[in-house]
């Protein structure tokens, strides 16, 4: 396994395309594994290719890709990189082995966290209807959707202190569940996508619906409940939509970054 991190130059043409549809830029990082084949389904129980997009500043976007094979990034830095500048001990972007961290994970170990997902669910609007995948909207839905996964996922989201809550026992002056407030957890950088899918690599290639999603970012605090568990999210993500960006959970030093 390998984490790779990869500065895109927004100022480039090709940067702008690729960061215009995650159609695209699913399969500019697919085609950094040669090996793979463009069709093939990932393995349900092993490790697979996951990316994300983060926005440190207004200026600045940041891909990580985590992958069972090292990739090869040229083609991403002669399209959106710094080509200039590359040498080949510094090509344009970071690979690091990735078994050597998720190995030293252990119960108990708190990190700080951070997660762009999907989240879903499915509801029946007509008792004669299927049942439609349908994002969660609010911020209280969104933290539920992650709360309702961490014991499965071998991990549990951190509470605050009683002092640092601003409402007696996590609730809203409603008496709704408030999540953020009970929780180390926030959620931002909310994006509706929508973007076409197509079939098939030629110019001529059949159109098919267009795909729309929501996507949000957690951060958050949590700690390891079961190593194997977060060990398996770590290389096979979280969520639906892990083709589009999302999935990718990342682990930090506590007061650190997501």
């Amino acid at each position: 396994m390998f984490l790779t991190r990869f500065r895109v130059n927004t100022a480039r043409p090709g940067a702008r395309r690729l960061l215009s549809s995650p159609q695209v830029l699913h399969a500019a990082v697919m085609s950094c594994f040669p090996a793979l084949l463009p069709t093939a389904a990932p393995p349900p129980d092993g490790p697979r290719v996951l990316w994300r997009l983060d926005h440190p500043t207004r200026a600045e976007v940041v891909l990580y890709v985590v992958s069972p094979d090292r990739p090869d990034m040229t083609h991403l830095v002669e399209q959106a990189g710094w080509p200039a500048a590359a040498t080949h001990s510094e090509p344009g972007w970071e690979s690091r082995p990735y078994g050597p961290f998720l190995d030293r994970l252990a119960a108990g170990d708190r990190w700080t966290f951070r997660l762009t997902a999907n989240p879903v669910h499915h509801i029946r609007r007509k008792a004669d209807e299927p049942t439609k995948r349908t994002a969660h909207v609010t911020h209280v839905h969104q933290m539920g959707w992650l709360l309702k996964r961490q014991e499965a996922c071998g991990f549990r989201v951190l509470e605050k202190p009683d002092g640092r809550r601003l409402l007696p026992s996590g609730t809203t002056h409603t008496g709704q569940p408030h999540h953020g407030d009970r929780y180390e957890l926030t959620v931002h950088d909310r994006r509706a996508l929508s973007f076409a899918k197509s079939r098939g690599p030629m110019a001529g290639a059949v159109r098919k619906a267009p795909v729309s999603l929501v996507t949000v970012t957690f951060d958050g605090r949590l700690e390891i409940t079961d190593p194997e568990l977060i060990r398996r999210t770590l290389r096979q993500g979280l969520g639906k939509a892990k083709a589009y960006g999302c999935g990718l959970l990342t682990l930090a030093p506590v007061g650190t970054a997501g």
